[in-house]
């Protein structure tokens, strides 16, 4: 989705010939997944970071693209709403320091970005979902002036229908309708992507699909949408229904829904998963490349541009992902984690979810049996709606049934799992017990972003308006944030 292109409507022949264009790119991931040293090389970690804008009163800021033509750095790109942004962080080899040299990089960006945000009155901020948001902030005004984002909304309407209802339950439900996607620019995360080779594909991506929800619990940090308290991570349904609409599509029209946690466990491999996109999702958009690729020997650059391209536009909450750099390489995506709250929060929730899917990769094949897909998906959306106070269904133990705990329960009994995890991917014992030490602060403290914006706005809306009391929390959020302590250690206001 990062593609500019240069038309935003398509004819029936673009259509055709791009579905033509898909199969033969699944063809041709069949053939390199064939050839030997294929998708062989070290792991690494990388990261997309999406960013708020925001103007001395906390409010959005829609100055996007001056700040990324200022910068002129071309990791720095526009997202879908013009108070956005998103920053694509450098690859860092597995091995030693990867989440340091992660987190260093983030302060660098918060840095350059908030000098260049400064004269227009901005501060940059990561944040799940921005509290202040009004629903004056969504529509066609708000959406960053692209052709892709045009045609997305364009396209999503031929298959929705032209009005998308949003209905999320929690304290203050809501309940909103809307003729374009801008509402799905309102969510921003920390996207990591972790290089596996074809060979442990499956059983790492089943392994990091297993974690997801016990990590989304404890990194919770997006329970406000228009003022209104919904889940501990709203993003979750907003995402979903900001694109699919609040139906449940898969039982209503028999159709896959583009956001979804996955129609089950990876059987075999890759293939499967990119098959499974191809087949179930009417493509978006119908750019095809304009020179021929050719299927050659291992150390060639495939471009599988169209397969790549459609991916792009379904969104699983883990995502396989292929990269024809260095003759064409695997990784998995991982989408749930919210943006913030401090950039050492951030790169301990990826730590943590690395080290668990590291930790409990051997042993996959053993629980799958015991966790039907179906439950995992329960406790996924378990997870997103109550954070920290999620109850998930988990064996309690080897060849144990499944019983339902406390998430934090849970997590903490696996802590030594994660540990051991990143010590065998290479890391320095000082960088995991860091990291790990940050999580372990946060389960003892009861507190991620999520109930810390809760908390203080609890407190704060007793003796101001609402308005009032999200734009002061908001304000020390963001005090914090530029410090850089963990979450568990912010003082209440």
């Amino acid at each position: 989705m990062g593609l500019e292109i240069k038309k935003s409507e398509f004819a029936r022949q673009d259509y055709e010939r791009f579905t033509r264009k898909l199969f033969s790119n699944l063809d041709e991931l069949a053939q390199l997944l064939q050839q030997p040293g294929f998708g062989l090389g070290a792991a690494t970690l990388g990261a997309e970071l999406e960013l708020y804008i925001v103007d001395k009163l906390g409010r959005p800021l829609q100055v996007n693209n001056k700040i990324q033509a200022q910068l002129g750095d071309p990791q720095l790109t526009l997202e879908l709403n013009r108070y956005n942004l998103e920053y694509n962080l450098t690859p860092v080899a597995m091995e030693g320091r990867p989440f340091s040299a992660i987190e260093t990089e983030i302060r660098t960006v918060l840095e350059r970005l908030n000098a260049l945000a400064e004269p227009y009155g901005g501060r940059i901020l990561p944040i799940g979902i921005l509290p202040t948001l009004q629903r004056k902030d969504f529509g066609l005004h708000a959406m960053t002036d692209l052709s892709r984002y045009h045609a997305l909304t364009r396209a999503l309407a031929e298959i929705r229908g032209e009005t998308v209802a949003i209905r999320i339950d929690g304290e203050d439900p809501i309940s909103l309708r809307a003729s374009d996607v801008t509402l799905e620019g309102a969510n921003t995360s920390l996207q990591m992507h972790y290089r596996v080779t074809p060979q442990q594909f499956a059983d790492s991506y089943n392994a990091i699909q297993l974690v997801t929800p016990l990590v989304l619990a404890i990194s919770a940090n997006s329970p406000f949408l228009m003022g209104n308290r919904l889940w501990h991570e709203t993003r979750v349904p907003l995402f979903r229904q900001a694109i699919d609409g609040s139906g449940n599509g898969s039982v209503e029209t028999g159709e896959a829904e583009r956001v979804s946690f996955g129609h089950g466990w990876v059987r075999h491999g890759v293939h499967e998963l990119f098959a499974e996109t191809v087949y179930l999702h009417k493509p978006i958009l119908p750019v095809c490349e304009k020179k021929q690729g050719r299927v050659g020997k291992a150390g060639d650059n495939i471009s599988l541009f169209e397969l790549t391209l459609h991916q792009g536009t379904v969104w699983p909450w883990n995502r396989p992902v292929y990269d024809p750099v260095d003759g064409g390489h695997l990784r998995i995506e991982i989408r749930s984690l919210p943006a913030g709250p401090s950039p050492c929060d951030m790169m301990a929730n990826a730590a943590l979810i690395i080290g668990l899917a590291e930790g409990l990769r051997s042993r996959i094949e053993e629980i799958i049996p015991a966790l039907p897909f179906k439950t995992l998906e329960y406790n996924f959306y378990q997870a997103a709606r109550f954070g920290m106070g999620a109850k998930l269904m988990w064996p309690s133990g080897p060849r144990e049934q499944l019983t339902r705990l406390p998430v934090v329960d849970i997590v903490a009994s696996l802590l030594p799992v994660a540990r051991k995890g990143l010590l065998g991917a290479g890391i320095r014992p000082a960088e995991v017990d860091h990291y790990l030490g940050i999580i372990s602060q946060r389960l003892q403290a009861r507190t991620n972003g999520a109930c810390w914006q809760l908390r203080q706005f609890e407190r704060l809306s007793r003796s101001q308006t609402r308005r009032r009391a999200l734009r002061c929390m908001l304000e020390h959020y963001i005090g914090h944030c530029g410090s850089n302590r963990p979450v568990a250690e912010w003082e209440d206001i």
